[in-house]
């Protein structure tokens, strides 16, 4: 059968004209191509990310008058949506195809990145940034599926590491390629992904294999998707609001009761719906749990490194956006080399003790911020050696609990699995930004600002070193396995 063919005959005959030894070569092409476009697809949503964050002081400067606080809705409104529709993305997903809905979420990702680039205002911009996002949450959770069920269980792992590390290459090159782009103007930093788009979708309507899809599964829950999108979203107004409105203001107390709320109706709603947004049964499975909220916890830490190293540079350092680029990009390029190499290091200690690992060189590397910079710029002896072992912690940790959660997975559950863990590192995403408003309050080039950024760092630390306790309790393979 050649790739793509979702209906074989029932006798595996080849076709009269065609000899079954040129047959695999042809198959094998196809593999490759749609592996490279799985892969770009991947690169573009994760690049997406970092030059959008080296890009917030410029859209500062674009669209005068606009607080931390509000530019904070470019971010925060992508990572809702994209957290609240990844599993309903995943389950339409494995209900009417990968294929379907890996070119959907690319289409509408495309498009969206369009209309970013012309926005006028800040509220068009964050408008399309949710358009964005939706697109986002169908391409991610297939891209995954669409490598792993083709891919047999004992290579699965690698498969896992290697689609991890395609982030881990865009957050090297993202920084710097966003520096660039913002330097000329920050809409390029949208524009770039629309020539990416329009050639995955042409290859990709050809490549990409036509997976089998499961039409008896319940449609997912639409009204769960939007209670928790809700909750998401109050919790994110009540902690970037707490500086301005005050903690005990009415605004903020009434945000909060809400989040309680209207996460209470979310879980009781995913305990009775057929197809819930989160099946909460999974969450009993120790190590797709334990990997889950270990992965959530380092990415509230890893949002607030972002953000801050990029606030940092760029408002108290006096960073042009290519500098600032070229500052932050050291960590991200040890990414990739990690995830593709600590294979032997997962296998000697175990995934938890990896991660944990990893959890606690990137709170080392925070907490050499909050104590070794200060307002006078020392890049080399100052930021650099944080940036690296924030890095280092990052190819340990983060590829790790990705793999981790996976592997507690059934084959007919990538889609939606990878969803739910996907989803809780966007919920981080969420709390890391909100939280680093709120405590940043206005940044400033002066000492005042420096309490803040260190205040911010000594917090993410704290939340880097819950997230190594909970990595901790992941399930440790039996003595043979390790060995294996």
């Amino acid at each position: 059968m050649t790739v793509g063919e979702s209906n074989p005959p029932a006798s595996p005959r080849p076709r009269a004209h065609q000899d079954p030894a040129s047959a695999a070569p042809t198959a094998s092409r196809a593999s490759r191509g749609s592996v490279w476009i799985v892969s770009a697809g991947v690169f573009v949503v994760n690049l997406d990310l970092f030059i959008v964050n080296v890009a917030v002081p410029a859209l500062g400067d674009s669209f005068e008058g606009s607080s931390l606080s509000s530019l904070s809705w470019v971010l925060n409104a992508y990572a809702i949506v994209f957290a609240a529709l990844l599993v309903v993305a995943g389950r339409l997903a494995d209900r009417y195809g990968h294929r379907r809905g890996f070119l959907l979420g690319l289409a509408v990702f495309t498009v969206a990145s369009a209309l970013c680039a012309l926005a006028p205002d800040v509220g068009w911009l964050v408008a399309a940034r949710v358009l964005q996002a939706a697109g986002a949450a169908a391409l991610i959770p297939t891209s995954l599926a669409l490598l792993l069920v083709g891919t047999p269980p004992e290579r699965r792992p690698q498969a896992i590491r290697g689609w991890a590390a395609i982030g881990g290459i865009a957050a090297g090159l993202g920084p710097v390629v966003g520096g660039l782009l913002v330097e000329a103007d920050w809409r390029w930093v949208f524009l770039v992904n629309v020539p990416v788009g329009v050639v995955g979708l042409v290859a990709g309507a050809r490549l990409l294999p036509d997976t089998r899809p499961d039409r008896e599964g319940r449609l997912p829950d639409l009204v769960g998707a939007a209670l928790l999108t809700l909750a998401i979203g109050a919790l994110a107004l009540g902690l970037v609001k707490a500086d301005a409105w005050g903690w005990s203001s009415p605004g903020v107390v009434v945000a909060l009761l809400a989040v309680v709320v209207l996460t209470a109706a979310f879980l009781l709603r995913s305990a009775r719906h057929a197809a819930p947004v989160i099946e909460l049964p999974l969450l009993r499975t120790p190590a797709f749990a334990a990997a889950t909220l270990a992965a959530l916890l380092f990415t509230v830490a890893f949002a607030a490194m972002l953000l801050t190293s990029v606030l940092w540079c760029q408002q108290v350092w006096g960073y042009s956006a290519i500098r600032t680029g070229l500052a932050i990009a050291p960590g991200p390029l040890v990414v990739p080399l990690l995830a593709v190499t600590s294979g032997p290091v997962v296998r000697r200690l175990g995934a938890g003790r990896t991660a944990a690992l990893g959890c606690l060189l990137f709170g080392a590397g925070l907490a050499w911020w909050a104590t070794a910079l200060g307002t006078d710029p020392r890049y080399a002896t100052g930021f650099l050696p944080g940036m690296l072992i924030t890095g280092i912690g990052v190819g340990f940790a983060l590829p790790t609990l990705v793999g981790a959660a996976a592997a507690a997975l059934p084959p007919t559950r990538f889609a939606t699995g990878s969803a739910v863990t996907t989803m809780a590192r966007q919920t981080g995403a969420v709390l890391g930004v909100a939280l680093m408003v709120t405590l940043l309050g206005t940044p400033a080039a002066s000492e005042a600002a420096l309490d803040g950024f260190r205040q911010g760092w000594w917090v993410a630390v704290a939340t880097a070193v819950l997230a190594a306790a909970a990595a901790l309790t992941l399930p440790r393979p039996a003595p043979e396995v390790r060995r294996a």
